[in-house]
């Protein structure tokens, strides 16, 4: 539900969507989602001073706060 999530919001900021994939690494302490995206958006996840990605950290924290589960998300090229 989060990775579909983040795909879904990160497609409408990027400039080629088809290229944004998510994976979702679980682990026993973290879940990790790593966002795929084309080299020239990462910026725009990012954003200025990481203001977009931590937009995005702070919706997640919501849902860490639901189901008990801690996430940490990464932006990587394709």
């Amino acid at each position: 539900m989060i990775a579909d999530f983040v795909a879904q919001f990160a497609k409408l900021i990027v400039s080629h969507p088809d290229d944004v994939k998510v994976e979702v690494k679980e682990s026993d302490e973290i879940t990790e989602i790593v966002l795929y995206a084309n080299q020239t958006d990462i910026g725009k996840l990012i954003g200025k001073e990481g203001k977009m990605i931590g937009a995005i950290k702070t919706v997640i924290s919501g849902c860490k706060a639901k189901d008990g589960v801690s996430y940490r998300i990464n932006v990587e090229p394709v």
